[in-house]
């Protein structure tokens, strides 16, 4: 379920989620109207209580008095936008499917009756890499962050996981009590743990430094669940550390059902634009695989690589310009603490596609060849006066250096140290890595034809999700969860070669 009974609600965080539930669910209904060019007006409905009931808000009817108190000024349009939903639920069609609890029970059911491939993701963020995989048919059966807003994100972008199934909190926790979530066998174990402590490696293995706590703990998630292979991410970096890590997994032992199981480990750096990600972003993957599962399917990690590879050479290879085409121009806002403010100008949340992408193949390509009618997250970043004129000065590919600038840079006593605090981004190369960084500033991801920021839609279109992946939680946030996640195209690149030898 999205919603949480208003009554069930507990702390300050569930209960400001629950408020921007509500503002989706209006602004989904106003946006339709404004497609249509209808009236956001309807009649109460005999049904209403039912429907609050179906979306989850409430538990019983008796609770509306406690939902008008909780909502204050809100209410009345949540009411208006509830009555428009149930009197055009047939005009509307899916386009509130995620908010419901009867059309989640259906994904799921849907997806628990289909024979697919099983996955776990750790450390699952928003959801790009799952959502890869769930594009080569596989199933989520489990999956973790400790991030709130991630799993907000996760939660409405994956309604074919039950929300008892998608854990916030420390892996720890759910590893050392794995049968309490895992019942059956898991085809494939997928993450990306943060590795703290690498750089001083030479001293003592990684996985006894406490500082990778969370890298231990994947790794005995690995041996607790024992998939018949393992996918993990991380930053090119970690390189230095690589051969630790395989030997971390190859001395897995793991006793079952009268079988002893092992795991054969490979590596690689993977670049993101190989996998028609409009992006230059190096990754470092490792793959282990189960020692029956490569007797039986005569396979091994280096030979998944290979074919990787050998499709990635048959991809097309996609532009800046291709994310960025196909979206209404914005202008930034000049005025502080406006970035959550819905404008015309300056971008709203959820708002109106005003094109038809159907020559734009990038825009196909991650859309799934879908016509989207909406567009979500492209909002433009406050500006300041100073970083206008900086915006405004640069041509693509000038950074903090420039002559340009020199007279109005702030940090010009420190430029050596600040080469890429400015970046403006050349439309007909792949953009540069889309990073976390992103919430602090986006200074160096300055859009190529536009004085201002990338918007966070933008940043998601680079990262290869579709147009209809709503991000969740407070604007800055956005751009973290985007800026950390895996590129959607390069997850399904790599799980179609895994599925092509499991199935």
């Amino acid at each position: 379920m999205i919603f949480k009974s208003i009554n069930r609600l507990e702390s300050k965080a569930e209960k400001s989620f629950c408020m921007e539930q509500m503002q989706v669910y209006i602004r989904l209904v106003e946006v339709y109207c404004e497609k249509n060019n209808l009236k956001f007006l309807s009649e109460k409905s005999d049904k209403y209580k039912d429907e609050l009931m179906d979306i989850g808000i409430i538990e019983n009817p008796d609770e509306i008095n406690d939902l008008i108190e909780f909502a204050g000024m809100l209410y009345e349009k949540f009411e208006v936008a509830v009555n428009f939903a149930i009197a055009n639920k047939e005009q509307i069609g899916d386009l509130l499917d995620n908010l419901y609890n009867s059309k989640r029970k259906e994904a799921q059911e849907k997806a628990d009756k289909e024979k697919q491939l099983t996955l776990v993701d750790f450390f699952c963020g928003a959801g790009g890499l799952s959502l890869g995989f769930l594009q080569e048919g596989f199933h989520v059966k489990l999956a973790n962050d400790i991030e709130d807003v991630c799993i907000q994100t996760y939660k409405y972008n994956h309604p074919e996981l039950p929300s008892d199934k998608l854990i916030q909190g420390d892996i720890k926790e759910i590893v050392d009590h794995i049968d309490e979530y895992i019942s059956d066998d898991i085809d494939i174990v997928v993450g990306g743990p943060p590795c703290q402590g690498f750089s001083e490696a030479n001293r003592q293995r990684v996985i006894d430094d406490p500082r990778n706590k969370l890298y231990k703990y994947f790794v005995k998630a690995v041996e607790a669940i024992t998939p018949k292979v393992v996918v993990m991410e991380n930053v090119k970096g970690m390189l230095k550390v690589a051969n630790q890590v395989v030997e971390d997994y190859e001395r897995l032992r793991v006793k079952k059902d009268g079988q002893e199981y092992s795991y054969r480990v490979s590596y690689q750096i993977l670049n993101s634009q190989d996998f028609s990600v409009a992006q230059s972003r190096e990754r470092l993957i490792y793959i282990a695989i189960r020692n029956d599962v490569m007797l039986e399917k005569n396979i091994t990690p280096e030979k998944i690589f290979a074919q990787i590879r050998n499709n990635c050479d048959g991809n097309q290879r996609f532009m800046l310009a291709d994310a960025l085409r196909d979206i209404k121009p914005l202008e930034a806002p000049r005025i502080k603490n406006m970035n959550e403010v819905d404008s015309d100008l300056t971008g709203k949340k959820i708002d109106i596609n005003q094109y038809d992408n159907n020559d734009n193949k990038y825009l196909n390509l991650i859309n799934q060849n879908r016509k989207i009618p909406y567009v979500f997250n492209h909002k433009a970043r406050y500006c300041s006066d100073v970083n206008y004129e900086i915006y405004r000065r640069l041509n693509p590919g000038d950074d903090a250096t420039d002559d340009k600038i020199k007279d109005i840079m702030p940090y010009a006593h420190r430029n050596h140290c600040f080469k890429d605090k400015y970046y403006k981004l050349i439309a007909d190369r792949p953009c540069r890595t889309i990073t976390a960084h992103l919430r602090m500033d986006c200074h160096s991801h300055i859009h190529p034809t536009q004085i201002r920021a990338i918007t966070p839609r933008e940043a998601a279109r680079i990262q290869s999700f579709p147009d209809d992946y709503l991000f969740w939680g407070a604007y800055l946030k956005t751009y973290m969860q985007i800026g950390n996640a895996v590129p959607t195209m390069m997850a399904r690149g790599i799980a179609s070669v895994i599925r092509e030898y499991l199935v």
